[in-house]
């Protein structure tokens, strides 16, 4: 495993495998922002004993570009458009009265901005529902990590002018300016877990300027990946799935431990130790050990290709065994039925067992489930719903059919169980942490009962603002990111209280299905549109208010009711039933 290195801490020492820790960069692999705030790491620049990037000449970059893309009376306040400058694009707003232009394309996944939402001072994506500040362009709420490029804005004779560059326009992300850690400065940021929240603490410890050391446990063997895509693309490896190389965690001082798994946390010493024997003390601790899929315990579950997905080398093992084969997968929630999307053309056969009457029928209802389920259908998926598995039966100790409870039995070659998840907590048993059904108990500043120690993502039993404060564990991508900026922020003692709206999204057969809110026990669903032509809004209503609202080919709608219902205002029965063009003024 390598030599140890140990590091003093107070009274106590933190003990480390070197070999796994990232490496450290060379000086002069420290980052500095150029002329338009892009941040590289592309070799310059270097740290002080402030732990802050040493000042460097300018870089060369390029002529300058200044170009005239309107009249300023043309423009309405609250109007956003895409220009052209120097052959690239901006994305020009007029908002109370001034102009700011930022990159057009969001920087999760390339979403066109403009036809986003502008509202509150920011504009959320209308893909996924990230969001960023109108004047500067930084990152407000997520899924994305990176903020979008700022370019300067002039009004000359009511000629409006965007001045950048060659350098700039080539970068469609700007990445926030980061402190590194100072060698005099000892004190220790945990972060236990290695996905969204984990990397989304580190990176927002270091650009609110945090010099301490930022020390990140995981016990996958990976950097943090994107996780949502592991469903959607099976066959992705860990390093294509990467949200940050391994360069950026040694260029900003990010030590990252790789098959890290942390077996107990002393509060009272503030120490956590790990299954490898080594323990880390801390001063501040985040906890973001994700959530676990939850194991079907039927007989003969434990089966060769009885399969559940939880990493990249899970979803490469299960591309590779259906391929051509019979598949079977249990669960009609969305790992389960974007998986089934991923097979459809590519096995044999693919078998869908469920619970419900219809896939997503919990969170979307029976008419949208319905919907999705045909979708399926029409590309050769068969369902079994209202059943179950009795047994998996096999050969030699490998899978060979799937017994249902309704008598029916399915040939497999493999099957994937999709049922769920359960808090990845059990090591916390004796830590004295307030837990509710494994989650872990925070305020709205994601702390728990405990000093000192934070909780993010789908193990955090949290009070959500749109719910009245009402606690909830929900597991999405985006609320991940949002918990783990909110701890870092807290854990910098800024009292910052959390403030988002769930915001997640499936896409299936190219056909992408977008929800924003909390819907947990709605009563009914308004439909505008058609579900039919796939072209609609559902509306998910509990006595005369709209919990939540979902789309497909109709965005924005969606971003504009997660923009509403951030602005703490709720949508009414009334208003789904008049449509988006009525209430969609409210903005």
């Amino acid at each position: 495993m390598g030599s140890l290195v140990s590091r003093k801490k107070g009274s106590a020492t933190i003990t480390v495998p070197e070999s796994n820790i990232t490496s450290k960069a060379s000086p002069s692999s420290k980052p500095q922002d150029d002329q338009g705030g892009n941040s590289d790491i592309s070799g310059k620049g270097g740290a002080n004993s402030e732990g802050a990037a040493k000042p460097l000449p300018p870089p060369d970059v390029g002529k300058p570009i200044e170009v005239k893309v309107c009249k300023a009376s043309d423009m309405q306040d609250g109007e956003m458009r895409e220009v052209d400058i120097g052959g690239g694009k901006a994305l020009l707003i007029k908002e109370d009265g001034e102009f700011s232009a930022l990159g057009h394309k969001c920087t999760h996944y390339g979403a066109p901005l403009v036809k986003g939402v502008l509202c509150n001072g920011r504009v959320r994506c209308p893909w996924h529902g990230a969001c960023f500040n109108s004047k500067t362009g930084d990152i407000e709420d997520f899924p994305g990590l990176d903020s979008l490029p700022k370019f300067e804005v002039t009004v000359e004779n009511d000629n409006v002018v965007v001045k950048t560059n060659k350098k700039v326009l080539e970068k469609p992300k700007r990445m926030k300016e980061m402190s590194c850690h100072s060698p005099d400065n000892d004190t220790v940021y945990l972060i236990v877990g290695g996905g969204g929240a984990a990397i989304t603490c580190a990176e927002t410890l270091r650009q609110e300027g945090f010099k301490g050391k930022v020390v990140m446990a995981t016990k996958e063997p990976h950097l943090p990946y994107d996780r949502p895509k592991l469903s959607k693309a099976l066959d992705s490896t860990g390093e294509a799935l990467a949200l940050r190389d391994k360069n950026f965690f040694s260029v900003y001082d990010i030590e990252v431990l790789t098959e890290k798994e942390a077996t107990s946390v002393d509060c009272p010493s503030k120490v956590v130790t790990f299954a490898d024997g080594q323990t880390i003390a801390y001063d501040k601790l985040l906890i973001a050990t994700g959530g676990k899929p939850r194991p079907c315990t039927s007989p003969g579950s434990d089966l060769e290709n009885v399969c559940l997905l939880r990493s990249p080398a899970d979803g490469n093992y299960i591309a590779q065994q259906g391929k051509g084969k019979n598949v079977v997968i249990v669960g009609t929630s969305f790992i389960g039925m974007e998986v089934a999307a991923y097979f459809a053309g590519k096995a044999s056969s693919v078998s869908v067992v469920g619970v419900s009457s219809t896939p997503f029928g919990r969170v979307l209802g029976e008419q949208v489930g319905s919907m999705l389920r045909k979708m399926h259908e029409e590309k050769g998926v068969k369902f079994y719903m209202n059943n179950g598995v009795v047994e998996f039966k096999g050969e030699n100790g490998k899978l060979k059919e799937v017994v249902l409870q309704s008598g029916e039995t399915l040939p497999a070659d493999l099957c994937i169980v999709g049922i769920g998840v359960t808090p990845n907590t059990e090591f916390l048993s004796d830590s004295g942490i307030e837990m509710t059904r494994g989650a872990l108990d925070v305020d709205k500043t994601m702390q728990t009962s405990q000093d000192h120690v934070f909780a993010a993502g789908d193990i955090a039993h949290f009070p959500l603002p749109m719910a009245d404060g009402e606690k909830v564990s929900i597991g999405h991508w985006q609320l991940a990111k949002a918990h783990g900026r909110c701890a870092a922020l807290n854990m910098l003692g800024q009292g910052v209280e959390f403030n988002s709206v769930p915001f997640f999204w499936t896409m299936q057969y190219g056909k992408s299905l977008r929800y924003a809110g909390y819907g947990a026990g709605f009563e009914d669903v308004v439909i505008e549109g058609s579900l039919d032509d796939m072209q609609f809004v559902a509306y998910y209503v509990k006595g005369d208010d709209v919990l939540a609202v979902a789309s497909m080919n109709r965005d924005p709608v969606v971003a504009q009711a997660a923009e509403i219902m951030h602005s703490g205002r709720t949508l009414s029965r009334a208003d789904a039933e008049a449509g988006s063009d009525s209430w969609k003024s409210q903005l």
